[in-house]
């Protein structure tokens, strides 16, 4: 019987000129109809610098221009599906106006999302992002 293994997700932090947040609402449980950072799992031979370029795509329809890592996120209950780690990267874009496709209901720039309660440990990744842009 094979190990128990962690699965390995990322996630994109996407903020435009005007500091709104990119956020895809949910359509698959868990947390369906909850806003959430784009991302997903980490494809078998693809790096995590890809799969964050391809999650953001996938489900946005934008295209990343660069992307700095934030962090790596690891707590064991942080997804009710099981262990799963997330690397997460801040991402710039261009202009471009984000289109819902693959698991996300609706993907937009968000103004008010300080507030918002994120699905997953989201909050804090998107706090976590924040402090290294006001390091630069």
């Amino acid at each position: 019987m094979p190990a128990k293994q962690p699965a390995l997700t990322v996630d994109a932090i996407v903020l435009d000129d005007q500091e709104r947040l990119l956020l895809i609402r949910r359509k698959y449980p868990p947390f369906s109809g909850q806003f959430a950072l784009p991302g997903g799992f980490v494809e078998y031979g693809e790096t995590v610098e890809a799969a964050a370029q391809r999650e953001l795509m996938e489900e946005t329809g934008l295209t990343a221009l660069t992307q700095t890592l934030i962090g790596v996120y690891s707590c064991p209950d942080r997804d009710p599906r099981g262990h799963t780690v997330s690397i997460a990267f801040l991402i710039t874009v261009a202009p471009n106006k984000p289109v819902a496709s693959d698991d996300a209901a609706t993907a937009e720039f968000i103004t008010d999302w300080k507030s918002l309660p994120l699905a997953f440990d989201h909050n804090k990744i998107v706090a976590d992002a924040l402090k290294a842009l006001k390091r630069k």
